[in-house]
């Protein structure tokens, strides 16, 4: 991991700290605007407050990287409120709230591996597994000869997430979800 980051270099999860707080990138753009020089474009997200900022950078300017802990955890079940995971060496149980576990809520569900992110021991971020399968538990029948429309139609996973699929998948099938864009791989 690099110990310096510049703002060119800044991507989806970069962890940096700069006055006196930890930023995680949440989204980038670089702009190269046909006047004057380039810059990046960035939606930053505080680890430790969770407050969510946009912010441009030259390219060129440097921040130290923060020192993330990564460690694999097994999500276990959520009542209500909380999200249980298990530390897979320790077994001690580590409760997070909706907020904390962000977008990979989409993507867990029971008994899954996931890495927990987290800084001076507070956890600011879960992140699924790059891909993911799960089963369809609700989606409109498709029907034969439906070959014009490219679009697909929505389906329920068994977590409860909603995305669009193909016009041949159908309850009960198993597929497999791209989790650093949210959308439909494969039929397993």
């Amino acid at each position: 991991m690099a110990s310096v980051y510049s703002a060119g270099d800044f991507r989806n999860g970069t962890t940096f700290e700069m006055d006196g707080n930890v930023f995680r990138v949440v989204e980038f753009q670089h702009v190269k605007p046909g006047k004057g020089s380039a810059f990046v474009r960035t939606k930053l997200k505080n680890v430790i407050t969770g407050a969510v900022i946009e912010k441009t950078f030259n390219p060129s300017e440097k921040y130290p990287a923060a020192q993330i802990e990564k460690k694999e955890m097994q999500y276990l079940y959520n009542d209500e409120t909380l999200y249980y995971f298990m530390d897979n060496d320790t077994y001690e149980q580590t409760p997070l709230n909706k907020e904390q576990i962000g977008d990979a809520l989409k993507f867990i569900k029971e008994n899954m591996t996931v890495t927990m992110l987290s800084y001076k021991g507070n956890v600011f971020a879960v992140e699924p597994p790059m891909f993911v399968e799960l089963e369809v538990k609700y989606t409109e029948p498709g029907f034969a000869g439906n070959t014009t429309t490219t679009s697909g139609k929505p389906a329920t996973l068994e977590n409860g997430y909603e995305l669009t699929v193909p016009m041949f998948v159908n309850i009960g099938d198993i597929i497999k979800i791209d989790t650093r864009t949210g959308e439909y791989m494969e039929r397993v």
